[in-house]
C-alpha cells in the first residue's frame, strides 16, 4: 500500500514538473564576443525578459564572433532562435552582396525583426587643451584609430572623405589604452564606436576633460550612415549636443519563432527598458523611431505588440 502511495506521488510529480517544463518558453540569444559592451546587453536582455515574464521565458545568451556569423546562423537554426546585427547585413544577405556574395540562401528571406538595442556610436574624442573643435582642426594631431574594430575602419575611412588623410598621425597604440594616453598627453584624441554613453569616454572626461567632435550634415551624407544626436551632459563637460553617425543594430529572429513568443519576447523587452535604462545609461537612447532603421520585414508578433502600443513604422515593415 505504502509502495502504491510512494509510485502515485512520484508520477504526479513527474507530471508537474513535465507542465512547469512545457510551460517555459526558451530562447536562445546570438549576441557578440564575450569581451564585448553588446554581449552584456544581452545578458541583460535575458535578465529583464525573465523577471518580466516571471521566469515563463528564458534566454540563453551565446557568444559570437560577429554579427555577419549571426545572419549566417539564421540560415541554420530553427525555433527560437534570437540575434543581433545591423540591419545592412540583413540586406546584403538577402541580396547576396559583399561578404554573402555567391553565398546567398533562400532562408535569409525569413530573417525577421524584434526590437532596437543601442547602436554602435561614433566618438572623435579629443583632450580639451587641445582646442580641436572641427574635424578641420584635426590636422597636424596625433589619433589614436585602434586596430580590426568597427570603430577603427570607421575613423579612418571618415579621415580620407573628409581629406585628412596623411594630415593626421595615427598612434600605434591599443584602444584599450586610450584614456591614459590620452591623460599623459601622448596622444591629442582618440576614435571609439560603442553604445552611448561609452564607458572608455566617461572615464576619458573624468579624468582629462574632453571635447567630442560634431559632424555637419554635409558629412554625415558623406559616411553614409546614420545621424545621431548624443544629448548635451551625456559626458562630463561636454556641454552641447554632439551631432555623430552611428550603425544601428537591431534583434531579428526568424519566421520559424511563433507569433506569441515574438509579441511576449517584444511586449516583455519595452515593458523593461526603464529599469533597464536605470541599470546602465545606454539603453536610455533606445526609441521607437529606431523602427524605421529596420530593413526588410517585422515578425507579425512584434508588429502585434507595436500596433497595440501605439508605436509607429514605416508600413513596409509590415
Amino acid at each position: 500500500m505504502k509502495l502504491t502511495k510512494i509510485l502515485v506521488a512520484a508520477a504526479v510529480a513527474g507530471a508537474l514538473a513535465t507542465t512547469s517544463a512545457s510551460a517555459q518558453t526558451r530562447v536562445t540569444f546570438k549576441s557578440a564576443k564575450t569581451t564585448s559592451s553588446y554581449y552584456q546587453m544581452s545578458v541583460q536582455i535575458a535578465e529583464a525578459i525573465k523577471k518580466g515574464t516571471d521566469g515563463k521565458m528564458i534566454v540563453t545568451v551565446e557568444e559570437s564572433q560577429g554579427s555577419v556569423q549571426n545572419v549566417k546562423e539564421a540560415a541554420k537554426r530553427a525555433g527560437n532562435y534570437v540575434f543581433t546585427t545591423p540591419p545592412v547585413l540583413v540586406r546584403l544577405a538577402q541580396k547576396e552582396l559583399a561578404m554573402f556574395k555567391d553565398k546567398g540562401d533562400p532562408k535569409y528571406g525569413e530573417i525577421r525583426a524584434l526590437f532596437p538595442i543601442p547602436s554602435l556610436t561614433m566618438h572623435f574624442v579629443m583632450r580639451a587643451d587641445t582646442d580641436v573643435k572641427s574635424f578641420a582642426d584635426l590636422q597636424g594631431k596625433t589619433i589614436l584609430l585602434g586596430k580590426g574594430s568597427f570603430g577603427a575602419r570607421e575613423g579612418a575611412k571618415y579621415l580620407k572623405l573628409f581629406g585628412l588623410e596623411g594630415k593626421v598621425k595615427q598612434a600605434n597604440v591599443e584602444l584599450n589604452a586610450a584614456v591614459p594616453a590620452l591623460k599623459n598627453k601622448q596622444i591629442d584624441g582618440f576614435v571609439t564606436a560603442g553604445s552611448f554613453p561609452a564607458p572608455n569616454v566617461i572615464e576619458a572626461a573624468a579624468s582629462t576633460g574632453i571635447n567630442v567632435l560634431s559632424f555637419t550634415d554635409e558629412q554625415i551624407a558623406k559616411t553614409k550612415r546614420t545621424k545621431l544626436v548624443i544629448p548635451a551632459g551625456t559626458y562630463a563637460g561636454v556641454d552641447q549636443d554632439i551631432v555623430t553617425t552611428s550603425l544601428p543594430v537591431v534583434a531579428h529572429t526568424t519566421t520559424a519563432m511563433d507569433d506569441d513568443t515574438a509579441y511576449q519576447l517584444t511586449k516583455t523587452y519595452w515593458s523593461q527598458k526603464t529599469d533597464l535604462g536605470k541599470a546602465a545609461a545606454w539603453w536610455n537612447g533606445v526609441s521607437g523611431e529606431m523602427l524605421g532603421n529596420v530593413y526588410g520585414k517585422l515578425h507579425p508578433g512584434a508588429i502585434k505588440y507595436y500596433d497595440e502600443a501605439g508605436i509607429k513604422f514605416p508600413d513596409a515593415l509590415r
